[in-house]
């Protein structure tokens, strides 16, 4: 045993970190950029300043279920998205930064002016106590990394809303009636539907669309649709001869499966897309990019934290999903009285919040506000951090 100085945890013994092959391998697959493995190798070389700790960054943290990358990023870092640098400060035993799982504990190194995450394992009741022993930990098939944003903020609005390049749901099939002449229908229910059903079966529900603008040029970057639900095909469309000899339209029949809204006459069809849900790894953008807000989400004039925002950048303009990005307050327009004749002087913008991509399309984006000091409205302004 060794006990530890309290500015100096000396740990001697690696964690390595095992998982099953297809946990490993579902891992080894997620989204790790050029640029997050850049700083991971400059930061694991050196560790990080002493500066760039958390105020009260703790000597230890043990990993816990509903721990999120994010959140250890947190406790350890004044700034948590910069989770390149959690990783790089124990990279040696963590080769990929998805597979940290509850119950290891990551103690913080501090060693001539600089600061390293390792994994150790606490034994007795001295909290300064080691074993110098080396642990193994092996993860079966029921144990879940830990993601790294809280995904519950954004999963129910994977499918809420979709960006379309052009207005292609004016021309796409649409809802014509509702079993037994019903209003609106649900879960379950019989709907009947015509246009030009592309050979597809399985269809997302939409509203009808929403003009998407640039808040500067007023230029149209996108149609937003609203989510309403899903539908399955059971019965194509036909032309039958009546017996009267006309030609009978007969809509094809859908049944109505999820739905966030009931469906209502006029409502659009659109194939429903196979979903990725890959993690989404907070990350800096790799060059200078800026913009602003160009919708709030839902029927808010102005959003707080934890509410999406729709941005005038896209794929064409590099963002990327994980990016993250500072939210800017406008500075206020005031009148400077302390000369004998009054000026008006324009306050220096403030920097008061941090956005999340999470779902990016050719110009527009949507973002999470992870954190907020006043409420943004739309033109708001967003750079890197």
């Amino acid at each position: 045993m060794l006990a530890a100085r309290p500015a100096h945890i000396s740990v001697l013994a690696a964690c390595l970190t095992l998982v099953t092959t297809s946990a490993w391998a579902q891992a080894s697959t997620l989204p790790i950029t050029p640029e997050q493995r850049r700083v991971a190798e400059q930061v694991a070389s050196a560790g990080v300043p002493l500066s760039e700790l958390a105020p009260n960054a703790p000597d230890s943290h043990t990993v816990v279920p509903g721990d999120t990358l994010w959140d250890i990023s947190k406790l350890f870092l004044k700034t948590p998205w910069r989770w390149p640098e959690l990783w790089g400060m124990n990279r040696d035993q963590v080769r990929n930064p998805h597979l940290i799982y509850p119950g290891q504990i990551l103690h913080l190194v501090k060693v001539d002016g600089r600061a390293r995450l390792q994994f150790g394992q606490r034994v007795g009741g001295d909290g300064d106590t080691l074993k110098l022993r080396p642990q193994m930990r092996i993860s079966g098939m029921d144990g879940s990394p830990i993601p790294s944003i809280p995904l519950h903020l954004i999963q129910p609005f994977l499918t809420d809303a979709v960006v379309f390049d052009t207005d292609v749901l004016a021309t796409a099939p649409r809802v014509v009636a509702t079993q037994e002449g019903h209003v609106l229908v649900g879960k379950g229910d019989l709907a009947y539907a015509r246009g030009d059903f592309g050979g597809a079966t399985d269809f997302r529900i939409f509203r009808t669309t929403r003009v998407l603008r640039d808040p500067t040029t007023n230029e149209i970057l996108g149609y937003e649709a609203p989510y309403v639900g899903t539908a399955d095909l059971i019965r194509p469309a036909e032309d039958r001869r009546g017996a009267d000899g006309k030609t009978e339209i007969v809509p094809a029949t859908l049944r109505i499966g999820h739905v966030r809204q009931e469906v209502g006459i006029g409502d659009r069809l659109a194939p429903a897309p196979q979903r990725n849900l890959e993690r989404y790894v907070p990350h800096a953008p790799d060059r200078p990019v800026a913009g602003q807000i160009a919708a709030i989400y839902g029927e808010a004039l102005n959003a707080g934290q934890n509410q999406i925002v729709a941005l005038n950048r896209g794929k064409r303009d590099g963002i990327e999903r994980g990016h993250v990005f500072a939210l800017w307050r406008d500075g206020e327009a005031v009148i400077d009285k302390t000369q004998d004749r009054p000026q008006a002087i324009k306050l220096p913008d403030e920097r008061h919040g941090i956005l999340f991509v999470f779902e990016v399309y050719e110009r527009v984006s949507y973002a999470l506000i992870i954190s907020v000091n006043e409420p943004v409205k739309r033109g708001d302004r967003f750079t890197q951090p």
